[in-house]
């Protein structure tokens, strides 16, 4: 049966780190569409109703009644339970990739408190530097599968402000509804996909670092519609 995947990308990031997921399930007969969150951090905070509503702007074209499974990586599996409660359609399943997961009941703060003391120090003016920089070269470098790819991602990252970590995100009642799973790439977030597991979701791992939907994304769309298709 055909899909319809949206993919939403880490706020830290741009759009670019899904995209070529989203030809691999066209290619596969699937719909796939990434919103773009790449202003949510202009204006005043709280940021997380813009997240939701770019989601949604991301569908305008699509009709009212077309059911979604959600798709968040990183940062971005913190609003899920809001996209899903604020979409307005049906989903029926959300897929957590290498994801940060939302409290079982909220709200959720994106950075617990001593992510915010490493951040706060690194803020000019309000605003941090780009993802990308927050890293070593030798953390760095194996995340891309090649130099052009790597410049794309670096050169549309927003800088985003310290505002947005100190956010607390809600988690709306009944959000899981519908069957949700996780998708493990990197040993950094063994921890998040066994708590997962732990909430009686399906857990898939595909070995990688945490960007590696950039660098299999062949790989990456069968995991994700092996996981739609099994919930």
């Amino acid at each position: 049966m055909q899909q319809l995947f949206v993919l939403v990308h880490s706020p830290a990031v741009g759009p670019s780190t899904w995209r070529a997921v989203a030809e691999e399930l066209t290619a596969a007969g699937h719909q796939a569409v990434v919103p773009s969150l790449l202003r949510i951090g202009d204006g005043a905070p709280p940021f997380w109703p813009r997240v939701v509503a770019a989601v949604r702007d991301g569908l305008r074209h699509v009709p009212a009644g077309r059911a979604v499974t959600l798709v968040a990586h990183s940062n971005a599996g913190l609003f899920l339970p809001a996209i899903s409660s604020g979409l307005g359609r049906p989903v029926t399943g959300s897929v957590f990739v290498d994801a940060a997961l939302p409290a079982r009941t909220g709200p959720t703060p994106v950075a617990p408190p001593e992510v915010l003391g490493a951040l706060r120090p690194m803020a000019v003016g309000g605003r941090l530097p780009r993802w990308t920089d927050w890293w070593d070269e030798a953390d760095l470098a194996p995340l891309f599968p090649d130099p052009q790819v790597r410049q794309t991602v670096v050169d549309e990252q927003p800088a985003l402000p310290l505002a947005y970590y100190e956010q607390h995100i809600p988690v709306p009642a009944d959000w899981d509804d519908h069957p949700c799973s996780y998708l493990r790439f990197s040993p950094a977030y063994d921890d998040l996909a066994t708590e997962a597991r732990t909430r009686g979701w399906t857990v898939a791992h595909l070995p990688g670092a945490h960007l590696h939907q950039t660098v299999d994304p062949a790989g990456t769309a069968r995991h994700l519609v092996a996981l739609a298709t099994a919930t």
